[in-house]
């Protein structure tokens, strides 16, 4: 299995964190040395591990903005 080359460019914020220490958070990731996009998973305490988690452009993530502020 290929390698996933990742660096968080910027830390957004914590949404949760579980009993095991794991926290959701809100960062914005460089995936494969891409362009950076909003991205919410699971991280561990290091950032070494990671759990499934969705990316979303910035036209996505303001589409969700926008929705979140309708309701």
């Amino acid at each position: 299995m290929a390698e996933i080359k990742y660096e968080i460019v910027k830390s957004i914020g914590v949404l949760s964190e579980s009993a095991n220490g794991w926290k959701k958070e809100l960062n914005l990731v460089s995936w494969n040395d891409r362009a950076p996009k909003y991205d919410i998973r699971d991280w561990d305490e290091n950032h070494e591990k990671m759990g499934k988690g969705i990316t979303l452009s910035e036209d996505e993530m303001q589409t969700l903005v926008d929705l979140m502020n309708e309701n």
